[in-house]
């Protein structure tokens, strides 16, 4: 520790074994499943223990040094190869903390970390030490030593923010989806040097330069300095953009389609052979980190190429996984509903302009409706009819204006409208598959 009291700037040994005490202290007396490692007031009473001790860390590079860790540990459990070698190094060290807490269904009190300390050795998480970049394969089975998450899963996942060589981002394309999704990852701990935008015009690319982002005119040069790309061009020019790159698309790469209709089937076909895809469906409110994101993974995609997904995205709002076929209806309900929820926020504030009230004032009243009445749901957990219940009273305002909605035919209006999204989505899906088989 130096004069200052706060301890060196890498994650030296002792404190991550600190770390991952107090994790399994807290989560596993309360969760009973280390897995369930990622409660935010959590990692906020781990930054309050760990600042008493002398560690200064924020509580978002606590979270990325556990998400780190445990993808070691999802990695050598799905990929167990050779021996240790004999001086084990960095992140090695904590394969027996990492099982107890991973592996168990019941608190550890008092259960001890057998690692080798060492308060000398640092992990080198803050530049390019070469263990970042050691080929060296994790052990024999999914009980031994992790592996080096660099080391195993080469250029995937490099999410530690302290790490110089961090994941490298690509866009190809600049509309309102990709550039919610770059201000959701920016929010995160990627930072905008590791983030690049191809576009054919100019038009849209000046909000991105904006935000620090490097800016291009060729989808080439995105997927050569990339590991994760977004492809996020309208459905139609998708199989001319992925043909395009589909020579310089490698093992190493993780192609994510944000456009609305094209299969992971198609997408697989235009791709090279065992190259991992993954199918986005976001919405507009990205824009403000608000979003509602469901993603499916594709046949060569694994666990870990969808967690790296969701670290990535968490700041966009709420990342969810699912089968392809509920992206359809995603869309419907999430895509296009953002449009329906707009429509009935225009026809509020409308009524009231109606009935007397000045038109930027209703609309500015609508929308905050809205955001309440959606926050509160959200929050609650309730199901939306009680909360509705709730707000009627026998014989008041509420249920006399509902009435007049079920009249007019809302709720079966509303699901039509989802119903006939989704069906469109589908129709772009089978349309998108016929353009590519010809």
């Amino acid at each position: 520790m130096d004069d200052s009291g706060i301890k060196k700037q890498n994650w030296d040994v002792k404190e991550t074994e600190l770390f991952l005490e107090i994790l399994k202290e807290l989560d596993m007396k309360k969760c009973l499943d280390g897995r369930k490692v990622r409660n935010n007031k959590l990692f906020k009473v781990a930054h309050r223990r760990m600042t008493v001790a002398g560690y200064h860390r924020s509580v978002d590079q606590l979270k990325f040094r556990w998400k780190l860790l445990k993808s070691a540990y999802y990695k050598c459990k799905r990929e167990p190869i050779s021996p240790a070698p004999t001086k084990i190094q960095g992140w090695w060290r904590y394969e027996k903390t990492m099982i107890a807490i991973m592996e168990s269904r019941h608190p550890l009190v008092g259960a001890g970390v057998n690692s080798d300390r060492n308060d000398e050795v640092t992990e080198d998480s803050d530049g390019e030490a070469s263990m970042l970049h050691w080929p060296q394969p994790c052990p024999d089975n999914s009980t031994q030593n992790l592996g080096l998450i660099v080391g195993v899963m080469p250029c995937r996942i490099k999410m530690d923010p302290e790490m110089d060589a961090q994941l490298k981002i690509g866009f190809i394309g600049a509309g309102n989806m990709a550039f919610g999704i770059a201000k959701g990852i920016l929010s995160g701990n990627v930072l905008p040097v590791n983030v690049k935008v191809s576009a054919p015009s100019s038009r849209n690319l000046g909000r991105f330069q904006e935000l620090g982002i490097a800016v291009t005119h060729s989808n080439i040069e995105v997927v050569s300095g990339s590991d994760v790309i977004f492809v996020a061009v309208k459905p139609h020019l998708v199989p001319l953009v992925v043909n395009e790159i589909s020579l310089h698309v490698t093992d190493r790469h993780i192609i994510v389609s944000v456009a609305a209709g094209v299969t992971l089937a198609t997408l697989e076909e235009l791709l090279p052979e065992n190259s991992v895809a993954i199918r986005l469906m976001p919405n507009l409110p990205c824009l403000v980190q608000e979003g509602a994101l469901l993603f499916a993974r594709g046949s060569h995609a694994k666990q870990e190429d969808g967690a790296l997904l969701r670290s990535l995205l968490h700041r966009c709002g709420l990342v969810e996984e699912g089968p392809e076929a509920w992206i359809d209806i995603h869309t419907g309900l999430s895509g296009s509903g953002v449009a329906f929820v707009y429509l009935f926020a225009e026809a509020l504030a409308e009524g009231a302009v109606k009935m007397g009230m000045p038109s930027a004032l209703a609309h500015s009243i609508a929308s905050q409706t809205v955001l309440g009445a959606g926050r509160l749901l959200r929050e609650s957990g309730k199901h939306p009819a009680q909360l509705r219940s709730e707000v009627c009273t026998p014989g008041g305002t509420t249920i006399h204006g509902l009435h007049t909605l079920e009249q007019g035919g809302v709720r079966a209006a509303t699901m039509s409208a989802v119903e006939s999204a989704t069906e469109r989505a589908r129709e772009l899906g089978r349309k998108s598959a016929a353009g590519c088989s010809k």
